[in-house]
């Protein structure tokens, strides 16, 4: 695995933040394994892999990545970066979002659409997880006071 720290000036800002991103994802995905869920659909379609995803019976915790899960607020197709099922535990599902900013950049940006898409288009409950330390001041504190009016987040208290 290569270290974003270590990609020095031999790689523009956008590609050390693709490689930043993927590591958040695969630290999200080592432990969904280690808690023994098996990923599934990874051959099919992205547009096929919520379908299959939400009626398999292949295993109890199973969770899928780049799952289509409908048309956003602009009418855009969204693809969520985790979709979660336990038969037991999760059953109506839990998405996962990562989203990772080292230095100035567009994420913290990209909160509020991420958000109202959230509030208006997601299917399950969701998760964002953000790390790096190049969030806009404020912009986490901003998110974390939308849930309190995520009408999502109140039917699931």
């Amino acid at each position: 695995m290569i270290h974003p720290s270590t990609l020095g000036s031999t790689m523009n800002q956008g590609g050390r933040a693709v490689i930043s991103g993927n590591v958040l994802e695969r630290t999200v995905e080592t432990i969904l394994q280690v808690h023994g869920y098996t990923e599934i659909c990874r051959d099919l379609p992205k547009k096929r892999r919520r379908e299959w995803l939400v009626y398999s019976k292949e295993c109890l915790k199973r969770y899928a990545k780049q799952v289509y899960i409908g048309p956003g607020i602009y009418g855009t197709d969204i693809y969520v970066d985790f979709y979660i099922f336990d038969t037991v535990s999760i059953p109506a599902g839990l998405i996962v979002e990562c989203k990772w900013q080292q230095s100035g950049g567009s994420v913290d940006e990209k909160l509020p659409y991420l958000n109202l898409n959230i509030q208006t288009c997601y299917p399950a409950p969701a998760v964002v997880l953000i790390d790096g330390e190049g969030m806009k001041k404020g912009a986490i504190a901003w998110l974390t006071k939308q849930v309190s009016s995520n009408p999502s987040a109140a039917r699931q208290k």
